[in-house]
């Protein structure tokens, strides 16, 4: 049996169940489909699943049920639910003991970010050494200090753009989506029509920067940014 992680997708809209598991299975997941929560609990009396994706509005049994009847039993099932843009939904979810949500419509990139978010947080339940520092190519970033330099030259970051850089860093070489930032960063669990993570961004990208050869902090059209040496 592999050793990799295995994915339970429950979704009764077939599009977007096939979809998301034909994505997480292209990952490398062991990816397994229920079509609704009667289905669902059948495929986990023959396996053992790492992690559930879960639709709140299905037929029958919801999403919300489905995920309280689970905790009951359990603690150790991570659950990542995909709901509606309703706030509402959104405390509902995590007040059921999901471990996360997404809002529909979600992108890939930052459903696998979720997921691997997820799977880390199960493995790291044994005491891990705390990071102080974090280092990205020729970027160094130290925790404790609050101080950040590239090459040896020392920058002049602080505040939000310190806590925006050290997210990035934490997620180096994979795309961080604007939904993502504004929820870390600013605690804001839904999109308030503002340019904040793009103003911010740009500065901290010119900081960043400026006076160097390689680009370090990446746009990436229509899903967010990565923070890499890696074009």
């Amino acid at each position: 049996m592999s050793d990799q992680p295995h994915i339970l997708v429950v979704d009764d809209d077939r599009r977007i169940r096939d979809l998301t598991a034909r994505f997480l299975s292209e990952q490398g997941f062991n990816v397994v489909t229920a079509n609704d929560a009667a289905d669902a609990r059948d495929k986990m009396k023959s396996l053992a699943f790492d992690l559930l994706v879960l639709d709140i509005m299905m037929p029958g049994e919801n999403g919300l049920e489905l995920t309280t009847s689970l905790r009951a039993v359990s603690n150790r099932i991570g659950t990542s639910l995909s709901v509606r843009s309703e706030t509402e939904d959104r405390i509902a979810g995590l007040e059921t003991g999901a471990d996360d949500y997404l809002t529909k419509p979600f992108s890939f990139a930052e459903l696998l970010a979720r997921v691997e978010a997820l799977l880390r947080r199960a493995d790291g339940s044994a005491a891990e050494p705390q990071v102080t520092r974090l280092t990205v190519g020729d970027l160094e970033i130290d925790l404790l200090a609050r101080s950040v330099a590239r090459q040896g030259r020392a920058l002049p970051i602080g505040g939000r753009e310190f806590n925006l850089l050290e997210f990035l860093a934490r997620h180096a070489g994979q795309v961080v989506t604007r939904t993502m930032m504004l929820e870390k960063i600013w605690n804001y669990h839904f999109d308030p029509g503002s340019n904040v993570v793009d103003v911010h961004i740009g500065r901290l990208r010119r900081k960043l920067e400026e006076g160097f050869d390689a680009p370090i902090l990446h746009t990436v059209r229509g899903a967010g940014y990565r923070l890499s040496l890696d074009a």
